[in-house]
């Protein structure tokens, strides 16, 4: 096998153990209700949520800091971190230590995944990105496929195995990794990257979904609520400030200047918000409402993933021929479509086969078509020398998103009425559609990306020259030959 195959192999693993986390735990979210005394919805949403935002907040100073370091040592130290997480969330006594460890597993990932892409990109010719990206996009879509089917599996036996699980992938994962990867750096990269600017952001975002989570329970003009809301928008604005004066900020703020950029990242965070909701509220709607086991409804709810990964690859190619905006709006209004069919004809008789399936599915072929074009973005908009932060930009966008997502829909959905659950479930799929269709109106505004197209070629060439000398390759020794 060529040496570049293997290096999408190792970090499409990687990407697959991300994901797969991500939907065993929603799978998982009424055995940990039960084991912790039936915590509250409010109180598990943090078990996704303190993941995203640490993440979120990790990734561009991950980034940074491998490009300084070494690419390939973080995101081997970055796979260990995650290993570790993993450990600990299955031997976690509480709720609140689960959390604890959530955070640790959000830290291994945050290392990994700017890592990943920045590791793999240099690896293929520019013609060959878009297929190279879309395989590693697809690994997610595939991980997802398998994650609720083998989520309910493992939760029928005990909960904490849907995080041992990750132990024995990942050793097999970093054995391949340490021999396989070659190490990259950018030795112009001389500055640390702004602590203080990650914190803000942290307390930004978690401020933001405390308000939220807890609207219910305060209030929505209750004194903690506006409070909440005050300390997220006084420490964003900080933040953005700081990013633009920061030498070395969490936040490249001259990436948004190309617009196809900027929308993309717009389109990546209201997706991601209402792909996120969309999920946990499809869990919740089928063990609480339809009353099916987590085993059956992982069954179930695979059908869209696996759609969503065969999707990927043609998708990704049809981005880089007719317009990668295009092709993600088309594929975010068709989850709004599908949410909203599903919407119109369910009832609280279950019908998965019928009702369900049909629109999963259409929802599946949306998300296919999203992810690598949005994804795609990256490779086509920005510099080579770009790759790694705006990577890591996008995925704050996504992980920010996912959060604004889940953090909505505890108020919005409540607590359905036993007697008639359907209008409190109806009003998260409203939410949801609004939120695709933003997604939408934001790809059709970046449309179709050429190759650093909206950035002036002289400034492409001068950038690349000044930085060409500065990235340093170092291969793992070839075998000497008799």
């Amino acid at each position: 096998m060529q040496h570049k195959w293997k290096v999408l192999t190792i970090v499409s693993v990687a990407i697959f153990m991300g994901s797969l986390d991500l939907f065993i735990v929603n799978v998982a979210f009424p055995d940990i209700a039960a084991e912790f005394g039936g915590a509250s919805l409010s109180d598990l949403s943090w078990v996704l949520n303190a993941f995203a935002i640490v993440f979120a907040a990790l990734l561009v100073p991950s980034g940074r800091m491998a490009d300084r370091f070494g690419r390939k040592r973080f995101f081997v130290g970055g796979l260990v971190t995650f290993i570790v997480g993993s450990t600990l969330c299955g031997l976690a006594p509480s709720l609140e230590a689960l959390v604890a460890a959530r955070v640790i597993q959000a830290a291994g990932v945050a290392a990994m995944a700017p890592t990943s892409l920045a590791l793999l990109l240099p690896q293929f010719e520019p013609a060959e990105r878009p297929t190279a990206i879309a395989v590693w996009s697809a690994a997610g879509g595939i991980a997802a496929a398998v994650g609720p089917p083998l989520g309910g599996l493992l939760v029928t036996l005990d909960w904490r195995l849907i995080f041992f699980v990750n132990i024995p992938v990942g050793l097999i994962a970093l054995w391949f990794a340490v021999r396989t990867l070659d190490e990259a750096r950018d030795e112009s990269a001389t500055e640390l990257p702004d602590l203080f600017g990650t914190a803000l952001l942290i307390t930004s975002v978690t401020a933001l979904s405390l308000g939220l989570v807890r609207s219910n329970d305060w209030g929505w003009t209750g004194t903690a609520t506006l409070a909440s809301f005050a300390v997220s928008a006084i420490t964003a604005t900080l933040f953005v400030r700081r990013s633009s004066r920061h030498s070395s900020p969490v936040l490249d703020l001259d990436l948004f200047k190309v617009r196809s950029y900027a929308m993309a990242n717009v389109a990546s965070l209201f997706f991601y918000a209402a792909f996120s909701a969309g999920l946990l509220v499809m869990v919740l709607f089928l063990t609480q409402v339809w009353g099916e086991s987590e085993l059956t409804a992982g069954l179930w709810l695979a059908t869209g993933p696996a759609f969503a990964a065969i999707a990927s690859v043609p998708s990704g190619k049809l981005g880089a021929r007719v317009g990668q905006g295009y092709v993600a709006a088309t594929g975010s209004f068709l989850f709004a479509l599908a949410t909203g069919i599903f919407a119109l004809r369910v009832t609280t008789t279950p019908e998965p086969l019928t009702v369900m399936t049909p629109s999963w599915i259409l929802g599946g072929i949306g998300v296919g078509m999203v992810l690598p074009t949005i994804t795609g973005t990256v490779a086509a908009a920005l510099p080579p020398a770009r790759f790694a932060t705006g990577s890591a930009v996008m995925t704050t966008a996504r992980q920010v998103g996912a959060v604004i997502g889940i953090a909505l829909l505890i108020p919005v959905l409540g607590t359905p009425d036993p007697a008639d659950p359907i209008p409190a479930f109806m009003n998260a799929w409203l939410l949801i559609i609004g939120l695709m269709l933003v997604a939408s109106v934001a790809g059709l505004l970046f449309g179709k990306v050429s190759q650093n197209a909206e950035i002036a070629p002289s400034e492409v060439l001068a950038h690349e020259v000044a930085i060409a000398p500065a990235i340093v390759v170092e291969p793992e020794p070839e075998p000497v030959h008799a």
